[in-house]
C-alpha cells in the first residue's frame, strides 16, 4: 500500500503529540516512520504497575490501541478523515517491568472504503539489558469518518 505524505505531515504529527492528552498522561511519543506506519515510545513508570514491579496489561492494551489507531490515522489524515476503534485484540507474550522502555510499531494492512485494518507489535528494551523482546502483538479494525471541525487547528493542515 502506498500512501503519499503531504508537506504539512511533520507539523501534523507534532500537533497530534501536543493535543493527545492520553499519550501525554502516559509519556507516549508518536512518530511516523512512513505513511501507513506509526511508532510510539514510552517508559514504564510506577503508576503503570499492577503488581510489584510488573506493568498492568491495560497499559500495554492502551499503547497497542494507540499505535494501531495512529497507523490508521496516517491513512485517514490524507483524505481529511479521522478513525475510531471498532475492535482490537492483543496477545501478551512477556511481562513488562518498571523502567522498561517500550517501542510499539504498527502498519496499515488493509484500507477499505469505511474500515482500516492494522497490525502491530510492542517491543521491550529491558533496563540494563541489550536487545529488544516482543512483548505483545495486536490487530485492530478502525472506522473511517469525516473529520469535519473536530481537529481544530490541525484541520487546516489536512489536504
Amino acid at each position: 500500500m502506498s500512501i503519499q505524505p503531504f508537506p504539512e505531515w511533520p507539523a501534523l504529527v507534532a500537533g497530534y503529540n501536543r493535543i493527545n492528552a492520553y499519550g501525554q498522561a502516559n509519556g507516549m511519543i508518536l512518530s511516523v516512520p512512513a505513511p501507513g506506519q506509526a511508532e510510539y515510545r514510552m517508559v514504564i513508570q510506577p503508576e503503570h504497575l499492577s503488581s510489584p514491579g510488573v506493568a498492568h496489561g491495560g497499559v500495554l492494551a492502551g499503547l497497542m490501541d494507540a499505535v494501531l489507531g495512529a497507523a490508521a490515522l496516517t491513512l485517514a489524515f490524507t483524505t481529511g478523515e479521522l478513525v475510531s476503534t471498532v475492535e482490537f485484540k492483543i496477545n501478551f507474550l512477556h511481562p513488562v517491568r518498571l523502567g522498561d522502555e517500550l517501542r510499539a510499531t504498527a502498519q496499515v494492512d488493509h484500507a477499505g472504503k469505511s474500515l482500516v485494518v492494522c497490525s502491530g507489535t510492542i517491543y521491550r528494551q529491558a533496563a540494563g539489558k541489550p536487545g529488544e523482546t516482543a512483548v505483545a502483538q495486536g490487530l485492530g479494525t478502525f472506522n473511517r469518518y469525516p473529520a469535519g471541525k473536530r481537529l481544530g487547528e490541525l484541520g487546516s493542515m489536512l489536504p
